[in-house]
């Protein structure tokens, strides 16, 4: 029996790196793997534990056909490596931080895809979009309101077909939902 592919997508500073965190060796405990992507970013860069590539390398280990999927997003590229199709096969489960600008090309290469919406209130958003440093608030604000009509548009688009986990909250209640959804439903 194949394994499932369970597809975390949010918006930047929902706390998709901190719940992967906080949540990995529970999900690891039930034979979970949890993917680490490649990244043009470099390896010192804050967030995530991903692979920093630089450009040209990512080219190069794209070309080469080492990416199950990848994609461009602010300014970055992102690959997640093919082994995961080998995970799948085996009947592990694979989870994986990806975009939902992406979403639709993922849905095509895994129809049977798990889709988590990983949501947090705008008020919550912005207080961690400021204490991040990244942005002006100008450019806070641009994003809050790119990101509630990007995220009512993918809900209409998607249904069902999309489980929606609130991170406003503690962050422990969030790795509950996650574990009872990821871990659970089909």
């Amino acid at each position: 029996m194949a394994g499932r592919l369970i597809y975390l997508i949010g918006p930047s500073g929902s706390g998709k790196d901190s719940l992967l965190d906080a949540a990995r060796s529970r999900l690891v405990e039930r034979g979970c793997r949890i993917v680490r992507r490649v990244i043009t970013r470099s390896a010192e860069a804050v967030g995530e534990a991903a692979q920093g590539v630089s450009a040209q390398q990512f080219a190069t280990l794209q070309a080469q056909g080492a990416f199950a999927l990848s994609w461009h997003a602010n300014g970055l590229s992102y690959g997640i490596p093919r082994e995961i199709d080998d995970w799948l096969a085996a009947g592990e489960d694979v989870l994986v931080n990806g975009s939902r600008a992406h979403l639709a090309q993922t849905r095509e290469r895994y129809p049977q895809a798990q889709v988590l919406l990983l949501t947090v209130d705008q008020a919550v958003l912005r207080q961690r979009l400021i204490a991040r440093g990244r942005e002006s608030l100008a450019d806070i604000e641009e994003r809050l309101a790119r990101n509630a009509q990007f995220t009512a548009q993918l809900i209409a688009r998607n249904g069902a077909g999309v489980l929606v986990l609130d991170n406003s909250g503690a962050l422990e209640d969030t790795v509950e939902q996650l574990l009872s959804v990821a871990l659970y439903s089909a």
